[in-house]
């Protein structure tokens, strides 16, 4: 992740971050994305391309299928930028 502008260009589609919500649970092929989004499985792969040339996510083959699941170090990292600009001092009133 290059910088907070990058950062929330990918953000900026909910179907992206529900796939992220998606792979904090477990790691997912295509298809079970493309069935727990309710949209196909090409758009689920552009989506991945995007969240995977950000770092955000990994993929790894098992035979035919290839399963993507959360790169949580770039996610950890992505969260420390965006902390950063929030000066609403929510973090300090939540206690996280």
């Amino acid at each position: 992740m290059k910088n907070v502008a990058g950062l929330f260009k990918i953000f900026c589609v909910d179907k992206r971050i529900k796939i992220i919500e998606l792979l904090k649970n477990s790691s997912m092929n295509v298809n079970a994305l493309a069935d727990a989004l309710k949209i196909s499985p090409s758009a689920v792969s552009q989506h991945l391309r995007i969240l995977k040339s950000a770092g955000l996510v990994k993929d790894e083959r098992s035979g035919y299928w290839i399963h993507y699941s959360l790169n949580k170090s770039v996610l950890e990292k992505a969260r420390k930028m965006l902390n950063k600009i929030c000066s609403c001092g929510c973090l300090l009133k939540t206690g996280k």
